[in-house]
């Protein structure tokens, strides 16, 4: 094939030709100075000059596979949000302890990374800062700080079934459900109707807590009840005299006998007021006629055999009480 002098003249002129860059429109793109080069592409932005600027020692830097900071500085939460949702592809959504936190919840772990759900079909994988759960049951997002995130009932337990520990998942359930901003009820549900992987845990403390088991120390008197081979406690319980006053609301309670089972914090001991209405509500019950036990939370988990024979103890004399009665 032969060229004409003119159609050569006309490439020449259109490599020496430079298209430029609209920086403004990339700045509308990349909020948080985070964009794909992709949107680059589309952008017009030659790859010679994406390239450039990502070397060592330049203005840019590649974060993650076709992701870029158009910065050197240090990455910020919001960056490595937008990075980790860009890197996932649009239907990507935030979960885990990232979405948690932008639930509302505050008592949390730090995240070593950020956990993204993306479509089952997608083949996106974990990279560097960024865990990817592919989903067949991917939720319709809530939009928060401007990011997509899954439901905070799918948030939290998408974060609870990656800890180890059975305390980091009773705390991280608590505060969620304490603080009204979930129903275990709905917990429950969800947890049922997904992914059965690290689910044991966060079935246990859903357990407690559809037992009206309120805390970390409850959760291990509930589990200590369990293997007693004494009848079922109702945890939490509002007990009332006669004339409808309230005597006390014991943490364990068995009915049938009148036991009532006391986990005191060492907290109250702190303060003198807290350890008066201590003595005050053991006083009340003894006075009707309740055998109260009274255990420290270290005892449950240093001298856990020590407990039982306690309860067990104060079941027999409790169960005597009433049969004198």
């Amino acid at each position: 094939m032969t060229w004409s002098a003119t159609e050569v003249l006309a490439i020449v002129e259109g490599m020496s030709r430079k298209t430029p860059i609209d920086w403004d429109a990339i700045a509308t793109v990349a909020k948080n100075r985070i964009i794909t080069t992709r949107e680059l592409d589309d952008l017009g932005v030659p790859r010679k000059t994406v390239s450039d600027r990502t070397d060592p020692g330049g203005p840019w830097r590649r974060l993650l596979p076709g992701v870029i900071q158009l910065s050197t500085g240090h990455l910020t939460t919001e960056q490595r949000y937008d990075a980790a949702l860009r890197y996932g592809g649009p239907e990507a959504v935030l979960t885990g302890i990232s979405a948690a936190r932008l639930g509302g919840l505050q008592h949390l772990p730090e995240a070593a990374g950020v956990h993204i759900l993306i479509p089952h079909r997608s083949r996106c994988l974990s990279s560097r800062f960024v865990t990817i759960e592919r989903t067949r049951r991917l939720p319709a997002p809530d939009c928060r700080a401007g990011f997509a995130v899954a439901p905070l009932v799918r948030a939290v337990l998408d974060a609870a079934r990656r800890f180890r520990e059975l305390d980091e998942v009773r705390a991280l359930l608590a505060e969620a459900v304490q603080r009204g901003l979930v129903k275990p009820e709905l917990l429950k549900k969800e947890l049922e109707e997904g992914s059965g992987r690290g689910t044991r845990l966060p079935r246990m403390v859903l357990d407690e807590m559809l037992a009206n088991v309120h805390s970390a120390a409850e959760g291990w008197a509930f589990r200590l009840a369990e293997r007693s081979g004494l009848p079922p406690m109702q945890w939490n319980v509002r007990l009332l005299d006669s004339s409808g006053k309230l005597l006390g609301i014991p943490d364990g309670w068995i009915d049938e006998v009148g036991l009532a089972w006391q986990i005191d914090s060492r907290a109250y001991h702190l303060s003198p007021t807290s350890y008066d209405a201590t003595v005050q509500r053991h006083s009340m019950m003894t006075a009707a006629g309740i055998i109260v036990v009274h255990t420290l939370p270290t005892q449950l988990r240093t001298d856990p055999d020590t407990v039982l024979e306690q309860l067990r103890g104060a079941y027999r004399l409790a169960g005597h009480s009433a049969h004198e009665g």
